[in-house]
């Protein structure tokens, strides 16, 4: 039986690394944020190092969040940003102790990486949210699904939207996904999970519209979308255009991959390189529904 993250409770100890970029400023709007949940926060020696574009070369990464993931008296681990870097280090990680005592990871983008083979290799839920560098900019409900991630309480969300109609259904299935383009750069790696009969999340940020529409023919042409349940469409923040223009959405290049399938897909969801980055955690049961405008995802194990 798979392992679940003990909950947080006030006193706890959490730790923030940064397994890929380097900082810039500082994070203690988050430290205070943290603290003023009850909990205790540790700087890993990664927060404030650089190398190049890093946050310290591969092998301080590496220890920094090897440490991080062994220190039992730790009960979650944050990236402290995302950017690049944690494929560089996948490989050098032992998860051995951390699945004997699973705690939670929380990050998105480029921790993509971290999340997928954790699913992959061990099935344990991690949580895809706000990370500390993003609490300044976070909303108030994006920082609130966090927490509520973390301490064990409701992260079920409905909304209502008007940027492209749902593909109307229901459907259930473990969530799973992630960064798009970090996806691709697992695609069949042993960092690479099953999509077969889970819920998919995509978000990215800042590419073009072209190069959306290679990455999902690389997922379709993989067989991706073949036996998944249900397609959440997160944000796409700061796409570029071309000129000539590409001529199609985000939401137009997503159906066009998937015109063969039935499941219900969710465009809009808030998540992903967004000021309102909700919380989601992956790796557990969720039961998705949709109508031409409305939206439900809702954990059910």
């Amino acid at each position: 039986m798979t392992k679940i993250p003990e909950f947080l409770k006030a006193g706890d100890k959490v730790a923030i690394v940064s397994p890929a970029s380097f900082i810039r400023g500082n994070i203690d709007i988050a430290i205070k944020i943290l603290t003023s949940w009850g909990l205790e926060v540790v700087i890993g020696k990664t927060v404030t190092a650089s190398y190049h574009q890093f946050a310290g070369d591969d092998q301080l990464r590496a220890a920094d969040l090897q440490w991080a993931l062994d220190d039992k008296s730790i009960k979650a681990v944050f990236a402290a940003r995302g950017g690049y870097g944690c494929v560089r280090i996948i490989d050098q990680l032992d998860f051995s102790t951390f699945k004997k005592h699973p705690k939670w990871v929380i990050g998105f983008s480029d921790i993509t990486v971290l999340h997928s083979h954790i699913q992959r290799q061990f099935g344990i839920p991690t949580i895809h949210g706000q990370m500390p560098k993003s609490f300044e900019a976070g909303t108030e409900a994006s920082l609130a699904t966090l927490k509520a991630a973390l301490f064990g309480e409701s992260v079920n969300y409905k909304y209502e939207q008007e940027e492209m109609p749902n593909r109307v259904g229901e459907a259930e299935g473990i969530l799973t996904g992630g960064n798009l383009a970090i996806l691709l750069s697992i695609l069949a790696s042993k960092s690479d999970v099953n999509y077969d009969h889970k819920i998919l999340f995509i978000e990215d940020v800042g590419e073009t519209f072209y190069s959306v529409d290679r990455m999902l023919w690389a997922l379709k042409r993989a067989g991706k979308f073949d036996k998944i349940k249900g397609l959440i469409v997160g944000g796409f923040s700061g796409m570029k255009d071309g000129d000539p223009s590409f001529g199609q959405s985000v939401a137009e290049i997503v159906l066009d991959k998937v015109l063969e399938y039935d499941f219900p897909i969710a465009f809009a969801y808030p998540a992903g390189h967004i000021d309102d980055n909700h919380a989601l955690v992956f790796g557990k049961k969720v039961k998705l529904k949709t109508t031409k405008k409305k939206v439900s995802l809702k954990y059910i194990d």
